[in-house]
């Protein structure tokens, strides 16, 4: 009976379904690049605003971005094995609670103060990073298995497409949000405006908006017969 399944999955002709699962995946992988990505210009304004020197040290910003790293491989350990034992569809769905979730924790990062920011949004950062890894692999093991024989490599191509996208959205997203605050900003010019604390936290928080977005679609997808 399985392989009749997966026979028939093999060769069945492109339907909406197919393009849902794009969709679906993709999202996963354009939140995963626009939150690993966006850190750097970050960094820049918590620099800006919480030191002297307008630039934290290297250690301090090495730390904020390998942390997430860190819980990207532990997400990937993690969830790609509990992927395989309680079925893909409800890990996917894990894991995509995990990132939104974070994504708003990092924006509130608890307090004001340098040190207990820099501590806060390291611990989110790292649980958003256990959330990527989770939804990195599972994205592109369950459109391989949706997708036919023949248009496989197609489709799990154009989910991995979508990193350039969240690539460019955090660009974008960091600039328009940055302009934005410094337009409506009365502090003289090359002053790192109040404003400022906010709009980091923003654009954070803006992360976890795609993946919200598909929670429903995620949750209604059927588990995969792989």
């Amino acid at each position: 009976m399985t392989l009749k399944v997966l026979s028939a999955l093999d060769v069945a002709k492109i339907q909406l379904y197919h393009f849902k699962a794009i969709v679906v995946a993709g999202m996963g992988l354009f939140t995963d690049a626009y939150d690993l990505f966006c850190i750097p210009p970050i960094i820049k304004l918590i620099g800006r605003i919480y030191y002297d020197d307008k630039s934290p040290p290297t250690a301090v910003v090495s730390a904020l971005v390998a942390i997430a790293l860190l819980g990207t491989v532990i997400g990937q350990l993690v969830f790609g094995r509990l992927g395989d034992r309680i079925g893909r569809r409800r890990v996917y769905g894990l894991s995509l609670s995990i990132m939104v979730l974070s994504s708003i924790a990092c924006g509130f990062s608890i307090c004001r103060t340098r040190s207990c920011v820099l501590v806060s949004l390291g611990f989110f950062r790292f649980l958003l990073g256990v959330g990527i890894g989770g939804d990195y692999p599972l994205s592109a093991t369950i459109m391989s298995e949706f997708a036919n024989k023949k248009t496989r490599g197609a489709f799990i191509a154009a989910v991995f497409s979508m990193q350039g996208f969240g690539i460019l959205a955090s660009s974008v997203v960091t600039m328009v949000v940055s302009t934005i605050f410094d337009a409506t900003s009365d502090a003289p010019e090359g002053h790192t405006p109040d404003e400022a604390d906010i709009a980091w936290r923003l654009i954070l928080m803006l992360g976890g908006v795609p993946a919200a977005l598909t929670y429903y679609w995620r949750m209604m997808m059927p588990e995969t017969a792989r």
